[in-house]
């Protein structure tokens, strides 16, 4: 029986990508590097510090992974606050609401800062439906490390098996199956690039997951 649903946020529940796009961007033009679409789209589903400290390794930088987080995050928070283009993803609050009105256990588990996922919960009022955040920042590992699923699952009180993951990352489905928890991929217009072949089911509209539908794969 589904007691839980473990969200990733970037992609599933808001599409900061563009921000998170520019901010990086404007970052790697700071520090004079060029980054590729194939590293950049490689990067998604990481924490920041993790894929500053790879930047800092492939481009031999003198900067340390900290000072890279920290001009990427003050152009993100530059964006957040300026950038009209924030919205939550299609359909993704109906869902929302349908899964708690049945009871179910929310918990966002999201490779952002603990920072921004607050300033998104924030922003469209969000916090009423879930009984936790997760920060990958906040972990020793990131995504594809099942580390921060196993937690938010931990956190809900359910078995593994109770508990569903909804990822649009590479990174974060590997994650997830890692964890052995059921994984839906949500496959968008905001997650090119990615493989969804491990994920246990794959959708492009979150009304064929609505509690009623996906509650069957839970019998």
């Amino acid at each position: 029986m589904l007691k839980a649903v473990l969200f990733d946020m970037d992609g599933v529940i808001v599409d900061t990508e563009p921000l998170h796009r520019k901010a990086y961007f404007k970052m790697f033009d700071d520090v004079s590097i060029t980054v590729t679409e194939d590293l950049y789209e490689s990067f998604t589903g990481q924490s920041t510090i993790n894929i500053c400290k790879r930047l800092v390794v492939h481009f031999k930088l003198n900067e340390t992974p900290e000072t890279l987080v920290s001009i990427k995050r003050k152009h993100f928070k530059y964006l957040f606050e300026n950038d009209t283009d924030l919205t939550l993803i299609d359909g993704v609050l109906e869902l929302i609401k349908d899964y708690h009105a049945n009871g179910l256990t929310l918990v966002v588990a999201s490779s952002a800062s603990m920072p921004n996922i607050i300033r998104i919960f924030d922003r469209f009022n969000l916090n009423q439906y879930f009984s936790a955040k997760f920060s990958g920042a906040d972990l020793k590992q990131s995504k594809p490390h099942p580390e921060i699923f196993i937690k938010a699952a931990e956190h809900t009180g359910c078995l593994k098996a109770e508990c569903m993951v909804i990822e649009d990352s590479t990174n974060g489905i590997k994650a997830a199956n890692a964890a052995e928890i059921f994984c839906v991929g949500f496959k968008s217009e905001h997650s090119s690039g990615q493989d969804y072949s491990l994920a246990n089911t794959v959708v492009s509209s979150f009304k064929v997951i609505d509690y009623k539908s996906i509650s069957k794969s839970f019998k």
